[in-house]
């Protein structure tokens, strides 16, 4: 998840529908013309650092969520595995993005079938043969299963998610982390499941810690480019800091309509196809 980026799915606004926010929990009406300017800008800086990025053709007119592409699906060696949603409103997304990847030239290796549900957003490849996994209630334990079947030879780690806001208010494990390098992350701590902590220090990764007042803000959701180069929502101003002195060239996008209104960081607008 931190070597360069070479090549990247995204769902343009206009394959999606916002009509419905309300019903998908996002936060308030999204501008549809600033929601688009947002989005190519974001593209474009993807672009800029050289991946190549596809564009999702199958519409999903009624579920605004579908722009977060990478929850529905996860890429591994063996091709793309898709998951099921564990929102109802995103279960139309899995044949959309089985369509999407197949056009795209990633095979569709696994489905992922009821009454297992799993989010992208739960996983976390640490290197190339372990994926963690949150337990939370998107994901659960048929999921888990499910995905350790999906993937002979890799180790599943899965570590229970907090509580926090409840069951309506997602929380994702990239919500809580995202890797910036092999030996680099960037994390809320308080809301780290301790084996997770433990984990990390036993594997010699630094945590870069996001201050309390950063974390609703999604400081910890921070798209890696390349080893130490990284993308992040504009306004959290100590994580970028923080980063910096850390080494992470970070560069920053606007996203008040296609991330603070839908919850949705730079890691959720992109499904990566390929690394190098």
């Amino acid at each position: 998840m931190t070597a360069t980026l070479r090549r990247v799915l995204v769902r343009a606004p206009a394959s999606a529908g916002f009509a419905t926010w309300r019903e998908y929990g996002w936060r308030s009406e999204p501008d549809v013309v600033e929601l688009a300017d947002e989005h190519e800008a974001f593209c474009n800086a993807i672009g800029a650092g050289g991946a190549e990025v596809v564009v999702a053709e199958t519409a999903l007119p009624t579920d605004p969520d579908a722009i977060y592409v990478f929850d529905p699906a996860i890429v591994s060696d063996r091709g793309a595995i898709v998951l099921r949603p564990g929102k109802e409103g995103r279960l139309a997304e899995t044949e959309a993005i089985a369509a999407d990847l197949e056009r795209a030239g990633v095979p569709v290796a696994v489905r992922l079938e009821a009454p297992a549900s799993a989010d992208g957003g739960d996983t976390i490849w640490l290197d190339e043969s372990t994926l963690l996994i949150g337990r939370g209630y998107r994901t659960n334990d048929d999921g888990i299963h499910a995905l350790r079947k999906a993937l002979p030879g890799v180790t599943v780690l899965p570590v229970d998610l907090p509580h926090l806001h409840g069951s309506e208010i997602v929380l994702h494990l990239l919500s809580l982390l995202s890797p910036l390098d092999d030996d680099l992350v960037v994390a809320y701590l308080p809301l780290l499941p301790v084996r997770l902590v433990q984990l990390l220090k036993e594997l010699d990764i630094r945590i870069v810690e996001v201050p309390d007042e950063e974390f609703e803000t999604m400081g910890p959701n921070v798209l890696a480019l390349a080893p130490r180069v990284a993308l992040a929502l504009e306004g959290n101003v100590e994580t970028r800091k923080r980063l910096e002195r850390a080494g992470v060239d970070v560069s920053v996008y606007r996203g008040d309509e296609i991330s603070r209104k839908g919850d949705g960081g730079p890691t959720c607008l992109t499904r990566p196809l390929l690394r190098a």
